[in-house]
């Protein structure tokens, strides 16, 4: 036995002492694997669960953006170094912006860049990131380029969503590449070239992404699973949507709804068809998957907006009214929904609108005004309709009220930017539209005679007294109801024997009742009437005793029309207004004129603030009727042909006879002959000489003087080619001289009677710029404002420089030939110029 153990050391010791090189043994085993995981890539794991649970749990839907994400960890990042959390679900697509690019280095190491130096401090996706690299750098195996450990395709993975969540795309598709190369073989594959499409259409390379989900689809050795398949719809759809081809997006989630078994996911996924095919105008279809939506919905939200984009697709010509009717009201009769019934008091009313059952959808709009509020945007767009029906009604101070309104709550910034341009152009407007309404309203009273001015005012009176009749009706109603009248024994008298008069709010305090006010139902409409009388009706604000009293849309009115609010002692007479009827002819040539240029300013704002073509055609044809001016005449009449020239041929044409029978040697006359033409309007060489010399004083800071050759020229000159060139120059001497409001103004006025010359345009550009920073306040070093002056606009080199490139000489004379479309003659939203106000000479 001993001979033996001495011969097995003998070859022991052998083998011990060989001078061969060792065979390096690899650590790819079980034991391997055990240890990437459970040391450092569940950690990671764990991380990145985290982040996606407070993303999802903190994400909030925007369902006025055009369309909504399937995913709701997924949301953009402003910033994807600080970021913490954000917005949608599962592990997949982000649309954040790119970060700092991380890689391999050139020892084939992964390179770090700022993941995996110390984690104090850093986002959670940075620690999912470092924890990544952790246990890719400690446990990977790689030999002759494969990776033998399994685990690293885990963490490989990890890292890629971690960086991709983190709008690190480009360091993302790094990491997918990495598997690419050395794991090529390795049945997850699949799931690695889906974040890499899905990197691409965050990139915007479309054609790319939509390459890898081809061949995914196609290639037969790929095996895809389910799980795979949920994921890739998503993506693939989601690239489609952002290309633009909206059909195959459409088509692509209607797989992913079959796929996919999560009810938020399939939810969200119909609720984003619908939104597709409602853009596409396919109504049938968009109802069924927004019908699909509200069926899968985990959240009372998420129903009640379902119920409202079905009620979005109702068509009022092919679909039954009292069945939808039907439908929402029994929907809003559920005790779930109490909370919203607001919402889906505006989805009726919208079902009513395209019915164009118009005054239950404004019964249905203010029904739901009267509902506490759920939905800060859904309140404004209620507001917003109600609106809709006042400005189609031409009633556009109400209308502008209900959008100011409208402005206060809502949330969705695009529609509130286009609410705010709209409110502003229905404030000018409607400014124009009194003052129309007011001076035809006194002209048409100063044709009358004494007796029918008499008689006009005492149908007048009647109905003031009337209108007080009612309201001292309800003042002595509202006086009894809170106890005052010695008639009124009523239950909620204090003269009533009741024996609950211990809980009224005349016995508060007193033993043997309750003494809290509130306790007492009766007491609360009494004292909200009592509140109404004394204060009228209040937004809850601080200060709110010292507000002004709340004004009424009739009170504005009235004041917009020039009435008195406040009762007068005479109020009664017909002659208190009688006295204030004009009879100076002066009066009412001014009264004429203010009237017939705000309806000139109407009309070129339907067209220019609205598009309404026909509505600015039929106003400034009525303000033809009117027999204004000759140079307001003119002005209208060219605004038409302007107008309709190619949208409306007959129109134009009637304006054009009038301009070539009225107004036949003038630069209107040539424009509406050839109006393509480029040299249609040309000017004379006095003027050009003029416009020379004021642009010399302009350069030379002589701006006064400027000024006031400009005034003359367009007061002898009105119809000149180079109005709207001495125009632009007036706005520089004022941006100069007088300060950037002037010119603002000034601008304004040029892009309003120019739009379509090059000084026009020229005037837009400015505008953009200018209204940049509107209003600028010195300050000292502590904040204290130490001037309110007004800076001035200087104009920039290069606006200089175009202007002293259209001076130069040109064969003798000051100015070069003009291209820009005729002068047309001042006027304003309300007021025009003074030079323009002159009579104009016609030439002969």
């Amino acid at each position: 036995m001993r001979k033996y153990l001495l011969i097995i050391l003998a070859i022991v010791s052998v083998l011990a002492c060989n001078p061969r090189k060792k065979k390096k043994k690899t650590k790819s085993g079980p034991v391997n694997r055990f240890m990437t995981y459970h040391n450092t890539l569940f950690n990671s794991n764990e991380a990145l669960v985290a982040e996606l649970e407070n993303r999802d749990k903190a994400h909030v839907d925007n369902f006025y953006d055009p369309y909504i994400s399937v995913y709701t960890t997924e949301d953009e990042l402003n910033n994807p170094q600080t970021a913490t959390s954000g917005n949608q679900n599962n592990s997949d697509d982000s649309e954040a912006p790119m970060g700092f690019r991380g890689g391999r280095s050139g020892d084939g190491k992964l390179a770090n860049n700022n993941a995996s130096g110390g984690t104090k401090g850093a986002t959670i996706l940075q620690i999912t990131e470092a924890k990544a690299i952790k246990a890719i750098t400690k446990y990977s195996v790689l030999v002759n380029g494969v990776e033998k450990n399994k685990k690293i395709f885990d963490a490989y993975i990890l890292l890629a969503k971690a960086r991709m969540y983190q709008g690190k795309h480009l360091e993302s598709l790094d990491a997918l590449g990495y598997l690419f190369n050395t794991m090529d073989k390795d049945k997850r594959l699949p799931l690695a070239y889906i974040y890499r499409a899905a990197n691409y259409t965050k990139l915007r390379e479309y054609y790319r992404a939509d390459e890898i989900f081809k061949e995914l689809e196609e290639n037969p050795k790929i095996k895809l699973k389910k799980e795979h398949l949920r994921i890739l719809k998503v993506y693939q759809a989601d690239n489609f949507l952002k290309w633009g081809k909206k059909e195959l997006a459409a088509e692509v989630l209607e797989e992913a709804f079959t796929y996919n078994k999560n009810r938020k996911t399939k939810s969200r996924i119909a609720y984003l068809r619908g939104q597709i095919l409602a853009g596409l105008n396919k109504k049938e279809d968009a109802r069924e998957s927004f019908a699909a939506a509200y069926k899968y919905a985990n959240s009372y939200e998420f129903e009640v907006k379902s119920q409202i984009e079905i009620a979005k697709t109702f068509d009022g010509k092919a679909d039954s009214y009292d069945e939808a009717m039907a439908y929402l009201a029994k929907i809003a009769k559920k005790g779930t929904y109490a909370s919203r019934k607001n919402e889906l008091y505006y989805a009726s009313g919208i079902v009513a609108t395209s019915a164009e059952k118009d005054s239950i959808a404004d019964s249905f709009f203010r029904k739901a005004l009267k509902e506490k509020q759920s939905d800060p945007q859904i309140r404004g767009l209620t507001y917003s309709e109600i609106a809709k029906k006042y400005f189609a009604k031409d009633d556009y101070l109400t209308a502008g009220v209900f959008y100011d309104s409208a402005l206060a709550v809502m949330t969705y910034r695009p529609e509130k930017e286009r609410l705010t341009s709209l409110t502003a152009n229905i404030k000018k407007l409607s400014k124009n539209y009194y003052i129309v309404k007011k001076n035809d309203s006194i002209l048409n009273l100063a044709k009358m005679s004494d007796s029918e001015q008499r008689d006009y005012f005492a149908k007048y009176i009647d109905k003031i007294k009337a209108k007080e009749a009612v309201e001292e009706l309800e003042k002595k109603k509202a006086e009894r109801s809170k106890g005052f009248d010695n008639a009124d024994y009523n239950a909620n008298s204090i003269f009533a024997n009741n024996s609950s008069d211990a809980n009224s709010f005349q016995n508060f305090g007193i033993t043997g009742g309750s003494t809290f006010y509130f306790a007492n139902a009766n007491n609360i409409p009494r004292g909200e009437n009592a509140f109404r009388q004394t204060w009228g009706s209040r937004t809850l604000m601080d200060n709110w005793r010292y507000s002004a009293r709340t004004t009424t849309v009739e009170e504005m009115k009235n004041e917009a029309l020039g009435l008195a609010n406040a009762p007068d002692p005479r109020r009664l007479e017909p002659e208190f207004y009688m006295e204030q009827i004009p009879t100076s002819k002066v009066e009412l040539a001014k009264l004429k004129k203010d009237r017939d240029t705000a309806s000139l300013g109407m009309g070129r704002m339907y067209e220019s603030y609205f598009g309404n073509t026909k509505l600015a055609t039929k106003t400034l044809f009525d303000l033809v009727d009117n027999k204004p001016e000759e140079e307001t005449d003119l002005m209208a009449l060219y605004n038409i042909f302007i107008f309709n020239y190619e949208k409306n041929p007959t129109e134009a044409e009637k304006a054009k006879q009038l301009i070539l029978e009225k107004y036949p040697y003038t630069s209107y006359a040539e424009f509406v002959k050839n109006p393509k033409s480029k040299d249609f309007n040309k000017s004379t060489a006095d003027v050009e000489k003029l416009y020379a010399d004021a642009y010399k004083l302009y350069e030379t800071e002589k701006f006064a003087e400027s000024s006031a050759i400009i005034d003359k020229a367009i007061e002898d000159n009105p119809k000149d080619a180079l109005v709207p060139k001495f125009y632009l120059l007036n706005a520089y001497n004022s941006g100069k001289n007088a300060g950037k409001e002037i010119m603002i103004l000034q601008l304004e006025q040029i892009v309003l009677n120019y739009a379509k010359t090059p000084e026009g345009l020229k005037a837009k550009e400015l505008l953009k710029y200018l209204k940049s920073d509107v209003k600028l306040e010195l300050t000292d070093d502590t904040g204290n404002v130490i001037s309110n002056t007004p800076q001035p606009a200087t104009p920039t080199n290069e606006e200089e420089a175009r202007m002293k490139e259209e001076i130069k000489m040109k064969e003798g004379s000051s100015i070069p030939s003009q291209t820009s479309g005729p002068g047309i003659p001042g006027g304003s939203d309300q007021q025009m110029e003074p030079a323009q106000q002159r009579k104009t000479r016609t030439k002969k």
